[in-house]
This record gives structure tokens, sequence and C-alpha cells, in this order.
């Protein structure tokens, strides 16, 4: 009987993660990173409990996961979709479409959805980005990052990381433990919003034109990221 659930659980995760990453049409592509844009909005309205500027201004790259969705049932899984950009010499890249995996065993029943954000804060992170697929904690170190206007990661061990993580759930916002999480590109996606199968190199790299589309995400990024940098120099 258990060997029976197990089996079941193991078939409804799967189902699940196929209809998570399976094609996506442009017009969901589109609601995605009005989402990503949404929850950088959201987050940076509350200064006090957001990501500290400083930390933005130094960012290399920003992935964004809207409703990154964790459910359990014996065999706990993890799946997301979202949207990266990077900084380059002329701004922010056009935008590339990124999954995050990750999965738990043992006894746990239970679900839950909620954003999350990723900052590389380094050339590392940034060249971990242009990997087909990296782990966070195994390829890349990854930390929970500090939050609030006064937070500092200063000289201390965050330092070290290649990416800082954050999550809000129901109003909160923090920074969270992911590692074990697998960060992948989704070529599948990206090909259908550009309608060409383009290398992620090339796209965060700056060499692709951000499509109109895409321009709400990439100039909310930014809008703010460029407003950190700035106030780091007064």
């Amino acid at each position: 009987m258990k060997k029976f659930a197990a089996a079941i659980c193991g078939l409804i995760v799967t189902a699940t993660s196929m209809s998570a990453f399976g094609a996506t049409d442009k017009a969901k592509l589109d609601g995605r990173l009005r989402d990503a844009s949404a929850v950088i909005r959201e987050i940076m309205a509350t200064p006090d409990k957001g990501i500290p500027s400083n930390i933005l201004a130094g960012a290399s790259c920003v992935v964004v996961i809207p409703s990154f969705k964790k459910g359990a049932f014996l065999v706990g899984a993890q799946y997301g979709q979202g949207a990266a950009t990077c900084r380059t010499a002329r701004g922010w890249s056009a935008p590339v479409f990124v999954q995050l995996t990750g999965g738990s065993f043992g006894f746990q029943i239970g679900g839950q959805a909620t954003d999350l954000v990723l900052v590389a804060m380094n050339q590392n992170g940034l060249q971990e980005m242009l990997k087909n697929k990296f782990k966070l904690g195994g390829d890349a170190a990854a930390s929970a990052g500090p939050v609030g206007r006064n937070a500092q990661a200063g000289t201390d061990w965050k330092l070290n990381a290649e990416f800082l993580s954050y999550s809000r759930s129901k109003g909160l916002f923090a920074g969270i433990d992911l590692d074990g999480t697998v960060l992948s590109q989704n070529q599948d996606d990206t090909r259908t919003f550009y309608g060409a199968d383009l290398p992620f190199e090339t796209v965060l790299k700056g060499n692709q034109k951000t499509p109109a589309d895409a321009l709400g995400f990439v100039r909310t990024v930014a809008k703010f990221f460029v407003a950190s940098k700035n106030a780091k120099n007064e």
C-alpha cells in the first residue's frame, strides 16, 4: 500500500512538473514578465523590509520567480518559472526565461507558493547565469540575503556567495535558503518569446535588443537598481 501511494505521488509530481515546464505561448510569457515586474515594485515599495540598496547596487544579475511553488505529500517537489536580466555596459539586458527546480524527501504534507528573487552578486554569479544549468549551494554558493534599508553585506560571509536569495509569501519578505535547487535555462520559452534559438549568453550580455513586450520588466529592474547605485555613490 505504501509503495502504491508513493508511486501515485511520483506520478502526480511528474505530471505537475511536465505541465509546469511544457511549451508556453507568447501571451503567458508576457504575463510572466508583468508578474515579475510587479514582484520587484511591491518589494521595493517597502524599503525598510526590502533588499538593501547596497546589495542592489552591486548586483550583476537579477532573477525573479513569481509564485514559486512547493508542495509535498511523502515526496516533496519544488518548481517555478521566471525571468532573468543582467547588468551590461549598455544597461540591463533583454530577459531570458529560466526555471527553478528542486526536491526533498520525507514525511511531509502541505504546500505553499511564494515569490522568489535571486541576486547574482559578482562575476562568478554572472558566469553561472551563462550556463545551461547550475545548482545553488553546489555549483554556485548561495546565501539567504539580508533584509532592510540599513542591512549591510559588508565584509562578512555573505560576500562569499555568488547569489543572495529572497522570498515573499503572504506579505512577508525575508532571505531564504535555496541550497539544492537547480536554476536552468528554459530554452523553449526563450525561443517562443524571441522567435529564434538565441544563446543565453548572447541575450544576457546585452547583444539582443529588448523586445517591446519586455521593456516593462527591464525598465522596472533598471529603475530601482540605477537608483540604488546612485545612492551608493552619494
